[in-house]
């Protein structure tokens, strides 16, 4: 099931894992391995991926970051093709993600002479930048009745789904609002009446998908192999500019009626 209803879908750029993630939910499908696993096992590829990069393995860092961004497609798929979604599984993965970005850019300042300072920026500017793909796309996903897991405003711990505990939904909303809280508030604040406006053009979303996850990390990926990971950082913190371009394209030609 996508998550989108086909009227409305558009091309991902950060999405280029889907296809790949899709044939290993496919094959996951009817065994023990349920999404929470796959999302472990793309936690457990990030990990490999700094080890690499600390040994100056750069392309094979590279090549484990990739696969990353396929188990983290992969993860969603197996939820879908065995129906169970949940909010744990949901909260674990975005919980990762972040963590998983913070060690990455660590791990780049640890191995070049950038400055601590500029790597806390690029962190901050890497996060806001997934922030705004996240909330265009949910604002889109819930206008058009799709996939309704990711809600626009996570200001409460949601009710559990079929199959999972309450408990544990409540602690990882809650390690979940702690991190992401501060860049949900900015974003709302930079463009609080975007749920008003009509379905986005799939040509908007498009465009807002580079900085989806997936391409952010395909950009890491690719300067790790070129051997430029000296730029990465510095990449990064410019590559932030985007956001007023991609906020004031929305405040000034898809206006709410």
């Amino acid at each position: 099931m996508a998550k989108l209803p086909t009227k409305y879908q558009f091309l991902d750029l950060s999405d280029y894992g889907r296809n790949g993630g899709l044939w290993i939910a496919s094959r996951l499908k009817n065994t023990r391995f349920t999404p929470i696993h796959v999302t472990t096992l793309f936690i457990f590829s990030g990990f490999v991926a700094i080890w690499c990069m600390l040994n100056g393995y750069y392309k094979t860092a590279a090549f484990f970051i990739i696969l990353k961004s396929v188990l983290d497609a992969a993860d969603g798929e197996l939820s879908r093709l065995k129906n169970t979604p949940s909010y744990t599984g949901r909260y674990y993965d975005s919980i990762a993600d972040i963590l998983l970005n913070f060690f990455f850019l660590l791990t780049l300042w640890y191995i070049t002479d950038s400055s601590i300072i500029y790597m806390l920026i690029a962190f901050f500017g890497i996060q806001l930048q997934g922030t705004v793909y996240n909330y265009y796309y949910v604002i889109l996903r819930n206008a058009v009745e799709g996939d309704s897991t990711s809600r626009i405003f996570e200001d409460t711990a949601p009710i559990a789904l079929k199959g999972e505990s309450q408990r544990t939904v409540n602690i990882f909303y809650k390690i979940y609002d702690i991190l992401y809280i501060m860049f949900d508030k900015i974003m709302y604040h930079m463009d609080k009446n975007a749920s008003d406006s009509p379905p986005f053009p799939k040509w908007f979303m498009t465009l807002v998908s580079m900085y989806g996850l997936g391409f952010q990390l395909l950009f890491m990926a690719i300067m790790l192999a070129l051997n430029l990971h000296e730029f990465v950082i510095p990449f990064f913190i410019g590559y932030s500019v985007l956001i007023i371009v991609f906020v004031g394209i929305r405040k000034l030609v898809l206006k709410p009626l």
